[in-house]
């Protein structure tokens, strides 16, 4: 089958253009020439492969070809789907019929351009030929940088498909949900673009899965899914976790923190704590300690899961409010002087 394009994109063969234009942008950035200057011979050898790659299988007649037939068959080794006679002879490597396919793989830089709007990351034109007007741009894009973003004030306007700022969106979770997980269902409505160019709007069910543990401002990235517009790539949506507040629960990282009103007479001789869990488990913490105003009851793995490990969990805090009396009869002031030992 010769070169397999599916391997060199690191796609499955089910894969969608969206697959394919992320797919490329990763590795075309990667393996620029100017991007690897100590081993440029074999960076110009694999950007050329995959620009060739996306080249075909991101058009439907040449990608149906080489699923069929292979590299070869686009090279005109064997018959197009359809064509020739009944027996299939008419071949589509030479002559000038109606039939014939002529396999012309576009140009490298043209296609990066294209995506990026500049033919060289590095800025101006690369050495050997590159075409496009020569441009400026920070070697600090191969950085923390996102180079899909537009460019800023001052910078040139670009030809090529810049990328939409992303659209963030707050999405409430309860104390619960964060407990134990969850699945959210989410309709948007964009504009996408047909063959012809023109928009139209639909509407999507994006599906988000809430894993145990997740802290307030994790977000959850839908690549693309913004409107479609000529010559822009469409924004990402974002969805940034909010805690709704809890009735009884406040959260400190890991942990649950709780907060039980008791009297003095109970800080002193004793109290039990009654808790509902986030996952509705009775709980039941005698105190045998004096209870003063900064004592806080610990108690081991009953806080939030962590997330990158579900089977553990913090720890679930507690902290008093003692009520104290505004005043003591004589009574009870030789009461809690007894009680002291003084």
């Amino acid at each position: 089958m010769g070169v397999d394009y599916y391997k060199v994109l690191q796609v499955d063969r089910s894969a969608k253009d969206d697959d394919l234009k992320k797919a490329y942008r990763k590795l075309a950035m990667k393996w620029h020439p100017d991007k690897n200057p100590d081993n440029k011979k074999e960076a110009e050898a694999k950007f050329k492969q995959i620009s060739e790659a996306y080249d075909v299988l991101s058009d439907p007649q040449k990608r149906e070809i080489y699923d069929q037939y292979g590299e070869e068959g686009l090279k005109g080794q064997v018959p197009p789907p359809g064509a020739g006679g009944p027996g299939g002879a008419t071949f589509f490597q030479t002559g000038d019929g109606p039939n014939v396919f002529r396999f012309n793989p576009r140009d490298a830089d043209d296609i990066f351009a294209e995506f990026f709007g500049f033919s060289s990351p590095l800025g101006g034109m690369r050495s050997g030929g590159t075409r496009g007007a020569s441009r400026t741009f920070s070697s600090s894009m191969f950085g923390g940088d996102d180079i899909f973003r537009s460019f800023g004030e001052g910078r040139p306007m670009s030809q090529g498909p810049r990328k939409a700022p992303p659209l963030e969106n707050t999405l409430p979770c309860s104390l619960e949900e964060l407990y134990k997980g969850t699945t959210k269902k989410m309709k948007i409505s964009r504009e996408i673009a047909d063959a012809s160019g023109r928009t139209l709007p639909v509407e999507e069910i994006l599906t988000i899965e809430i894993k145990p543990g997740w802290k307030k401002g994790t977000k959850i990235t839908f690549p693309e899914k913004g409107n479609e517009q000529p010559n822009v790539i469409p924004a990402d949506l974002i969805f940034i976790i909010d805690e709704k507040p809890h009735s009884t629960f406040t959260r400190d990282g890991n942990d649950l923190v709780v907060t039980q009103k008791i009297s003095l007479a109970e800080a002193l001789t004793g109290y039990t704590v009654y808790l509902t869990t986030l996952d509705g488990r009775a709980l039941t913490i005698p105190i045998n300690n004096v209870i003063h105003p900064t004592y806080e009851e610990v108690v081991p793995r009953e806080g939030m899961p962590i997330p990158k490990d579900p089977t553990k969990r913090g720890n679930l805090r507690i902290k008093f409010n003692i009520k104290f009396p505004t005043r003591l009869t004589a009574e009870q002031k030789a009461g809690v002087k007894k009680l002291l030992g003084s």
